[in-house]
This record gives structure tokens, C-alpha cells and sequence, in this order.
């Protein structure tokens, strides 16, 4: 089933964090539509539930050095 994740960042610091967290989250499976918003601190994406979760995508930012302080998931 299709949602819809927004990770909320606490260290979100440069431009160029975005296409590297861009490309991490793209890269994973059934995950599409990913935008960083950099001002609000954000990273939102469309993922397919029953191959990948809302918590991996935030291990994914998290492994990359970057603090998630909250995931929140909605319907798509």
C-alpha cells in the first residue's frame, strides 16, 4: 500500500545535504517522489509499505549522519 513519510531533520545545515539525502532515499526500494525541504528541515517521500518502512528511511538519513527527530506517516 502506497504512504506518504516526512522525516523531520535536526541538522540539516547545507544545500548539498539535500542531494545526498535525495539520492539515498531514491535509492531505496518502491520509494518514489523524494523532496528535501531544506528551509523547513524536511525530507518527504512516497514508499510502498510492504517492501520498505517509514523507520528504514530514517535509519537510511540517520546512517548518513544526519539526526531524524520525527517520522510521521500518512495515507497516500
Amino acid at each position: 500500500m502506497s504512504k506518504k513519510a516526512v522525516l523531520q531533520l535536526d541538522t540539516l545545515t547545507c544545500p548539498s545535504c539535500m542531494t545526498k539525502i535525495e539520492k539515498a532515499v531514491s535509492g531505496q526500494p518502491s520509494v518514489e517522489n523524494v523532496k528535501v525541504l531544506f528551509n523547513a528541515g524536511k525530507v518527504k517521500a512516497d514508499f510502498d509499505d510492504s517492501t520498505v518502512s517509514a523507520d528504514q528511511l530514517a535509519t537510511v538519513v540517520t546512517k548518513l549522519g544526519y539526526e531524524v527527530k520525527n517520522v510521521k506517516v500518512k495515507e497516500a
